[in-house]
């Protein structure tokens, strides 16, 4: 069974604009919720940075790491469940927590729950602990050198498709590329709103790594419709050519998403709750990334495409003599 995508295209790229519509209301009313298009955790509106650590009293042989399911439940219980929490220092043996800017008093009482649970599995080194404020204008500069990266990386790929392809196919290439973006970041608008997920750094850290799968998989098409183009384009219309050419590379296309959406999915059952919507914003991207590489980018093209040939002026019939 062959794929026909020019044939059914219009509803490939309806189904593109519902989901990406659904994402823009949702980030509208974030924004209006929040001043943000998405619910922002604590590396970009600042707050409290909270670090313990266990004495090791046999260097080489400190002990059992500490059991980062029991700091979660601690922070859980105090109202502070969507902090970012992680192991640090020798053999995890030191627990780092990111959480809401928090009063004097409310540190001292995380801090002191934090002891109690670590305390179960060594000596909290006094000597170590270190609580610092994290302010908004670190947390904005954070997410505009994030932008920047984004704009930065979108820049470098439309200039170098332009100079492997044509400008048609790098700005369609951008397309996909847009179109990947706003998939993900509308679902976790909505998931925002609807649950509460927060973004952090990781998150431009996940666009970054979306961006440059979804143009791999789009440039594998892209050179194959080239290369049709060569050998067959005196026989076959455009549209057949990236008919064929979508075809050709499907095989492809899908077994590398299913491979790398394995790992990212046992990731998000198993990583623990640092890495959790990372992998779920790179699952998102990934599948996103591969629909668009072969309906959308090769849609667009087709019909832009066509409608140069068709805006084409016929050369003048010679008259008879």
């Amino acid at each position: 069974m062959k794929l026909d995508v020019i044939r059914h295209g219009r509803p490939y790229l309806l189904g593109s604009a519902a989901l990406i519509l659904a994402g823009i209301i949702a980030m509208i009313v974030s924004w209006q919720k929040t001043g943000l298009p998405l619910h922002p955790a604590v590396d970009f509106t600042g707050g409290t940075r909270l670090t313990l650590e266990l004495v090791c009293e046999s260097k080489g042989n400190c002990g059992k790491p500490i059991d980062i399911v029991s700091v979660r439940q601690v922070m859980a219980d105090k109202g502070y469940a969507n902090s970012t929490i992680q192991l640090v220092g020798q053999d995890g043996r030191g627990v780092l927590v990111q959480t809401t800017k928090l009063e004097p008093e409310q540190r001292a009482q995380l801090q002191k729950s934090l002891e109690g649970v670590i305390g179960k599995f060594g000596q909290p080194d006094p000597q170590k602990i270190q609580i610092d404020e994290v302010g908004p204008a670190v947390g904005g500069q954070l997410l505009t050198s994030g932008l920047l990266a984004l704009g930065l990386s979108f820049l470098g790929i439309a200039v170098y498709l332009a100079f492997r392809f044509q400008l048609d196919y790098a700005f369609f290439a951008i397309v996909a590329l847009l179109h990947d973006v706003l998939v993900t970041v509308g679902i976790f608008a909505i998931l925002g709103l609807t649950i509460g997920v927060e973004v952090d750094s990781l998150f431009i850290v996940a666009m970054l790594t979306i961006i440059g799968f979804s143009v791999n998989d789009t440039v594998v098409i892209y050179d194959r419709i080239r290369e049709n183009l060569k050998i067959m384009g005196d026989t076959h219309s455009f549209d057949d050519l990236v008919n064929i050419s979508v075809n050709q590379t499907l095989a492809r296309s899908i077994n590398t998403t299913l491979t790398s959406l394995l790992s990212l999915v046992a990731i998000f059952l198993f990583g623990g709750a640092t890495l959790k919507y990372f992998a779920l914003a790179l699952i998102i991207g990934f599948i996103s990334g591969a629909y668009s590489s072969i309906f959308n980018a090769s849609i667009l093209l087709a019909w832009w495409r066509d409608r140069q040939i068709k805006s084409t002026p016929k050369p003048p019939e010679i008259a008879e003599a």
